[in-house]
């Protein structure tokens, strides 16, 4: 399938890197979102190549420092500033935006296309988000950011490990935070901040029930519920106390101890069977969440030595 926006691959290739991890959700019904982590630390001198031009934005979280960054936009010279580790940064696609690539350098950039804005906009009594409010090579200090960024720098780490029920949830927390922040959208004026009707958390903790590996997308059962991806997650939270994807995560858990009672059933078996990528991924999330780890769990349960 050819690739549409500007992330992964094409965005590794203006910036001159071979290896370009990249997570993305189709959570927004009319646009793909996308976080690619972008690093090199032994570049040559050269200004990064033009990115193809988008009706689209790149918010980045710088995670290194860059001092005198040379910032072009247009094919002339805008600034130049010093970049700041943990600072945010905001890219219009439509500018052509570059910079000298002369020292290391390692960011995250979010691919957020303007059509995701207008799909958080849609909701009624919601404005109109227009242009997003920035400078070129003016960054901010944007704590949000930085969490949703070291969140989602896990999931690039363990590709193999990260749901996406995970990527959709943080994806669309990042869209509406810069809608808000950057492009004038009021919080107070989102759609019904009440729970889901019982029939509704009954449907949708069934169909998240259904694929404990959590490959179902958000909108799939925000569609099911005649939902907006933003409405379905906020009321899901209400009704259960958690987002989606934490609530799949407490279901892994209850399944596989539950398949923990039978004594010889290997945990790499039953951390497949609950829906995790592997044993050593069952292990980190049971022993975070229970407190101990799988083998002493079902060692305590079971009165005696049982092997793992």
């Amino acid at each position: 399938m050819t690739q549409a926006g500007v992330y992964g691959r094409k965005l590794g290739q203006g910036l001159h890197v071979k290896q370009a991890p990249v997570l993305v959700t189709r959570s927004l019904r009319s646009a793909e979102l996308a976080v690619t982590e972008v690093r090199n630390d032994d570049p040559r001198r050269d200004l990064s190549g033009s990115l193809p031009a988008e009706d689209a934005y790149l918010v980045s979280l710088k995670i290194r420092d860059y001092p005198d960054c040379e910032c072009w936009e247009n094919g002339h010279f805008v600034t130049k500033a010093n970049v700041r580790a943990g600072a945010t940064y905001l890219y219009d696609l439509k500018r052509d935006p570059r910079y000298v690539i002369d020292k290391p350098f390692h960011s995250l950039f979010f691919y957020l296309p303007r059509s995701a804005l207008r799909d958080l906009a849609r909701q009624p009594g919601a404005p109109r988000v227009g242009e997003l409010s920035y400078e070129p090579g003016v960054g901010r200090d944007d704590g949000v950011i930085r969490h949703i960024g070291a969140t989602l720098q896990e999931g690039l780490r363990r590709p193999d490990e990260t749901n996406q029920l995970f990527v959709d949830h943080m994806m669309l927390a990042l869209t509406a935070h810069v809608a808000q922040t950057y492009g004038g959208l009021k919080s107070g004026a989102e759609l019904n901040r009440g729970g889901l009707a019982p029939w509704q958390v009954k449907r949708a903790c069934d169909r998240l029930d259904s694929d404990l590996s959590g490959k179902i997308a958000l909108q799939q059962i925000a569609s099911e519920l005649g939902l907006s991806i933003s409405h379905f997650s906020r009321a899901f939270r209400i009704s259960t106390g958690l987002p989606p994807h934490q609530w799949l995560l407490q279901q892994r858990v209850k399944a596989a101890k539950q398949l923990m009672t039978v004594r010889d059933l290997p945990l790499s078996e039953i951390a497949i069977s609950a829906g995790f990528a592997n044993q050593s991924h069952f292990t980190r999330v049971f022993s975070q969440m229970v407190g101990v780890s799988p083998g002493a769990w079902r060692r305590e349960r079971h009165g005696g030595p049982i092997e793992t």
